[in-house]
């Protein structure tokens, strides 16, 4: 007596090995049985021949915190991620003063009962400000033991790798040898190191170089994050050459793979775009320059100059206060013009201060071209960079967020033909899965967790997109976590079945 039987699926098992037919059984949580099946269960499904293949695990999110606001999480599960990796670009949400260790952090997602499955990683940006503060100053011998103390502290504790960020402060006033430093405290707990790089534009070769540099002083296993040309001039050109970069250090030996979101718009914080040296002794300390004129000035010249032809690609997306919500969908330069020509710069930086650094933008800077090359190779992986978010989520959102994997399938693999179903399946379900060491999930065999999506391909659509980004995708037809129905045709259950996962 099974929990769940689905008959007659067309089954892609995750290996990226040809899909067949047959059916697939639950009990307890956990697949008991693949093939054609006898038997009867509390719930049989007759798929018709739809696709079933594992839940998508996602090892490029930011939901460790934003699953304590939204354990329900509608913008995973509603595109078929059962699985997230949160704490990249160097952000963790522990240790920090509200969870002064990662076990206080996993102890409170659990209680927060998430609708599904979550892994961490600590971010060496929240150590560097545990120990450092925003201070621009090299880590000393000792503060850079601190950093490592903490690192082992948090894996010890159930963190799966560390990561950084290293456009962000504190992380980004850090050197190679710093990281390096501090990265390969996770080394003996088999943890990866995943890098929001130094530069993702004019300078995402000599980037790759750090990044593979760092890595291979550490002895860690190396995850390029979101991997991008944002430089208009070198796209088409620089991303062949870190492409070949990376396969060359594959060939050589070190464990490097990639994730990359499918769209040619990235999304971050606003204050993103103001100098990075601004930020010495935190947010507080930024405001404070940016009200200062002489400083400001100088921040506005900097700002403009590194910003040539792009304000008009730089969007708001959410802002709190009320008198600013018409600005949500308009880039900076619109926003400008509507304030009599104000200088651009100028008109972000209020932004900024009028919102107390809470507000967050769209940025198109890639090309398809650029896009569709990255994703075909067989290394790199999907991750949103998105978080956990319910339909309702204030102001335009980036589409990633509710689609990125549904277009990879729908849009990459169905459409464009870049590579087999069976393939695109194996980039979001295997790959991730033993790149971060979780051999229970993301293949579809007996006595693996059940995680599983029911998929049309016909009819499946990355409907969310820049304009309207809060609603699920067509074509996800059933989502289940760990063997609980939790998305059907479109509509969470209110199942919350996920788990908190920690390192073994």
């Amino acid at each position: 007596m099974y929990d769940l039987l689905i008959r007659n699926a067309r089954i892609v098992d995750g290996t990226g090995a040809p899909w067949f037919y047959g059916d697939l059984a639950v009990k307890d949580g956990r697949i008991a049985a693949l093939g054609k099946l006898s038997g009867e269960a509390t719930e049989t499904v007759d798929a018709g021949g739809l696709y079933l293949t594992p839940g998508f695990i996602d090892i490029h999110s930011h939901s460790d915190g934003a699953l304590l606001r939204c354990p329900t999480a509608e913008s995973r599960i509603l595109q078929g991620v059962t699985t997230d990796v949160g704490g990249n670009c160097g952000g963790s949400v522990a240790p920090t003063g509200r969870y002064p260790s990662m076990a206080d952090y996993l102890a409170a997602a659990e209680q927060a009962r998430p609708s599904i499955n979550s892994a961490t990683l600590v971010g060496h940006g929240t150590l560097r400000e545990a120990v450092m503060g925003y201070s621009v100053q090299p880590a000393a011998p000792e503060q850079v033991e601190q950093m490592r103390s903490l690192a082992a502290r948090a894996m010890e504790e159930g963190a799966f790798g560390i990561s950084s960020g290293l456009i962000y402060p504190p992380g980004c006033y850090a050197s190679a040898e710093e990281l390096a430093e501090v990265v390969s405290a996770v080394a003996p707990y088999g943890g990866f190191y995943a890098t929001h790089m130094r530069n993702e534009g004019r300078d995402v070769v000599r980037s790759v170089e750090e990044a593979l540099w760092v890595a291979g002083q550490a002895g860690v296993r190396l995850q390029i994050s979101h991997h991008k040309v944002t430089h208009k001039p070198d796209w088409q050109v620089s991303c062949r050459t870190t492409v070949a970069m990376i396969a060359r250090a594959r060939r050589q030996g070190l464990d490097v793979t990639c994730d990359q979101y499918p769209y040619s718009a990235s999304a971050t914080s606003m204050s993103s775009n103001v100098p990075a040296w601004a930020f010495e002794g935190g947010v507080e300390a930024m405001i404070a320059r940016l009200k200062d004129p002489d400083t400001r000035a100088k921040l506005r010249d900097e700002s403009n100059a590194s910003h040539l032809g792009r304000w008009g690609d730089i969007y708001v997306a959410y802002v709190q206060t009320p008198e600013n919500q018409w600005m949500v969908g308009k880039s900076i330069a619109d926003i400008a013009g509507a304030l009599g020509g104000k200088d651009p710069a100028d008109t972000c930086f209020d932004i900024v201060i009028a919102e107390n650094d809470r507000v967050g933008e769209v940025n198109f800077g890639m090309c398809e071209e650029d896009i569709e090359y990255i994703m075909s190779q067989p290394f790199v992986m999907p991750g949103s960079d998105g978080e956990a978010m319910p339909l309702d989520a204030p102001g335009k959102p980036h589409p990633r967020n509710f689609g990125a994997f549904v277009r990879v399938l729908s849009r990459y693999s169905r459409d464009r033909g870049l590579f087999p179903l069976e393939e695109a399946v194996r980039k979001m379900t295997a790959l991730p899965a033993s790149r971060i060491g979780l051999f229970d999930r993301g293949v579809l065999r007996e006595g693996m967790w059940a995680d599983l999506v029911l998929l049309d391909l016909d009819r499946l659509k990355d409907d969310p997109d820049y304009q309207n980004p809060q609603q699920p995708c067509s074509g996800i037809c059933r989502v289940y976590v760990n063997g609980v129905l939790t998305a059907l045709e479109g509509r969470h259950t209110g199942a919350r079945a996920g788990q908190v996962l920690r390192r073994k």
